[in-house]
C-alpha cells in the first residue's frame, strides 16, 4: 500500500512539473538603425552570451553566386578595421570566453560566451565587424578564406562517404531557381567566380543592423545593457531595405528514382518528401511521426529494420524544418549481403501502414515527452546553439514573437494520433518523393530498380 502511495505521489508530481508554464522573460528595443535586441536576465551564473542572428543564409543567394552566407561565416571571424586578424578568438580567449558560428539556408549566426565582466568586450568586437569588416577586408583575405570553404567542401563533399548525397537531394527535391535546390556551402565553380566586389556586395545588403537581430542573456542588468548597446551598435548606418525571396513553387509530382556510385562499403538509401514550413500546420505532426519512425531502437522503422528483419545497419528518420518548406527524411544503411529495394519495400509498408492505422496513444506521448525533454534540456543553457539566446533569435525569425516557448512546446502536447496519420496521408505520398541509391561503385545491382508498375 505504501508504495502504491509512493508511486501516485511521483505520477502526480511528473504531471505537475509537465503543466508548470516555461517563464523566461524578455526585453525587446529596436534602435533607430533597426538592430532589434533582445535581452533577457539569468542571475544563475556569472556569465553572458551575445547571439547575433543576421537573417541572410544561403536561400538569399542568386543561381551562379552561392555560398556566400558561408563564406562570410569564416570571414566575420579574419579581423575587422579595429580588431587585427587573429585577436578576436585571442581576446575572447584570454577572458574565459568562448565563440562560434552557424550558417544554414535561412540564417546566419554568431555567438560568443563571456564572463559578465567581459560584456562590453563582446559588444566591441562584434560591432566592429558589422560596420567595419569591409574596410579590413582584402583580396588576400577573400582568396584565404574561400581556399579554406574550397577545402571543407572537399572533405565534407567530394572525399566524404556518401557526401555527395545532399547536394544531389536538394537539387532534385527543388526545382532550379529555387532558393534550396543547392548546398549551403556552394559549388566550387560559384566560390571560384566570387569577385571581390561580389562579396563586399552582399555584405553591406545582408549584413547592416536592420537585417539582425541580437539576443543577450545571462547576468546583465538591462537597462544597463541597453545603454551598452545603443554605445556601440547605435552609430553603424542602417542599411538597404532586404528584398523578399520569392521561391517558384516547390512540388514533386512523382517518384524520383536516382543511383549515384561512391567509394563505399555498404548501400545507403534516401527517401525525401516536401513537408510543410517551419511553425506551419503540419511541421509539428511530421516532427512528431520523425520520431515515431525512427528515434530510438524501438521506434518502428529501427526495430523492423534493424532487429527483427536484420537488413539494416541504421536508421534515421527526421523532418528537416526551415523558413520556406521542409523535407521529410528516412536515411537508412544496409547490411552486407542485403539490398536497398529490401529496405525501401519496407520502408513503404510501415508509412502506408500508419497511414492507415494511427499510431498508440503510448507511441505518441512517448515521442512527446522525448521532444519535451531535449526542450527542457535547451532551456538549461544561456548561449551557444540552442540555448536561450539562440531559442529568442529562433522564434522571433520564425514567428516573430521571441517568447514563443510555451507555444512552441504546446503545439506538441496538442497532437492526437489521427494527426499523424492524417499528416502521414497528406505529405508522404508515393508519386511525391525523391529515392536516392548511393552504391558502391560497380554494385549497381543493390540500388532501387525503377519499377513503372509501382512498389515492388
Amino acid at each position: 500500500m505504501k508504495r502504491n502511495f509512493v508511486l501516485f505521489f511521483l505520477i502526480c508530481s511528473i504531471l505537475s512539473a509537465q503543466e508548470k508554464q516555461i517563464s523566461v522573460p524578455y526585453t525587446r528595443v529596436v534602435l533607430p538603425n533597426g538592430l532589434n535586441v533582445l535581452l533577457h536576465e539569468d542571475h544563475t551564473t556569472p556569465m553572458v552570451s551575445v547571439n547575433m542572428w543576421y537573417h541572410v543564409g544561403s536561400g538569399n543567394e542568386k543561381p551562379g553566386r552561392t555560398g556566400f552566407a558561408h563564406l562570410f561565416e569564416h570571414l566575420m571571424f579574419e579581423g575587422s578595421e579595429n580588431v587585427p586578424e587573429g585577436k578576436f578568438d585571442e581576446w575572447l580567449e584570454a577572458v574565459g570566453g568562448n565563440n562560434n558560428g552557424s550558417t544554414n539556408t535561412d540564417r546566419t549566426n554568431y555567438w560568443e560566451n563571456a564572463p559578465s565582466n567581459a560584456l562590453e568586450l563582446v559588444f566591441f568586437i562584434d560591432s566592429d565587424r558589422m560596420w567595419y569588416l569591409p574596410d579590413a577586408m582584402t583580396q588576400e583575405k577573400l582568396d584565404g578564406q574561400r581556399s579554406v570553404v574550397k577545402n571543407e567542401r572537399r572533405q565534407s563533399y567530394e572525399n566524404q562517404p556518401y557526401g555527395l548525397s545532399w547536394e544531389i537531394l536538394s537539387k532534385n527535391v527543388y526545382p532550379e531557381g529555387h532558393p534550396y535546390n543547392w548546398q549551403t556551402i556552394g559549388s566550387m565553380d560559384d566560390l571560384n567566380a566570387a569577385s571581390f566586389e561580389d562579396v563586399i556586395e552582399f555584405f553591406k545588403l545582408y549584413y547592416a543592423p536592420n537585417n539582425a537581430s541580437v539576443a543577450i542573456a545571462g547576468d546583465i542588468n538591462i537597462p544597463e545593457t541597453i545603454k551598452l548597446v545603443e554605445k556601440w551598435y547605435g552609430e553603424i548606418p542602417r542599411g538597404k531595405p532586404v528584398p523578399p525571396i520569392d521561391p517558384p513553387a516547390a512540388k514533386l509530382t512523382k517518384e524520383k528514382i536516382l543511383m549515384h556510385e561512391d567509394n563505399v562499403q555498404l548501400p545507403r538509401l534516401y527517401m525525401v518528401w516536401i513537408t510543410p514550413a517551419a511553425f506551419n500546420a503540419g511541421d509539428t505532426e511530421m516532427d512528431l511521426l520523425a520520431k515515431i519512425f525512427g528515434a530510438g531502437k524501438d521506434s518502428r522503422l529501427y526495430k523492423r529494420l534493424v532487429y527483427e528483419l536484420q537488413i539494416a545497419q541504421d536508421v534515421m528518420v527526421f523532418q528537416g524544418s526551415s523558413k520556406l518548406s521542409s523535407e521529410f527524411y528516412i536515411i537508412t544503411t544496409a547490411k552486407a549481403g542485403h539490398t536497398l529495394d529490401e529496405l525501401k519495400n519496407v520502408i513503404h509498408e510501415e508509412v502506408e501502414k500508419i497511414k492507415m492505422e494511427p499510431p498508440t496513444e503510448r507511441e505518441l506521448q512517448k515521442v512527446v515527452n522525448q521532444t519535451e525533454a531535449e526542450f527542457l534540456d535547451r532551456l538549461e543553457s544561456i548561449g551557444g546553439f540552442g540555448g536561450k539566446t539562440d531559442l529568442l533569435n529562433h522564434y522571433f525569425f520564425y514567428t516573430g514573437n521571441p517568447d514563443y516557448f510555451n507555444e512552441d512546446l504546446n503545439r506538441y502536447k496538442g497532437v492526437s494520433t489521427k494527426d499523424v496519420s492524417a499528416m502521414a496521408q497528406t505529405y508522404l505520398p508515393q508519386n511525391g518523393r525523391v529515392v536516392l541509391s548511393v552504391v558502391p561503385k560497380g554494385k549497381t545491382e543493390l540500388a532501387v530498380q525503377k519499377n513503372e508498375g509501382g512498389v515492388k
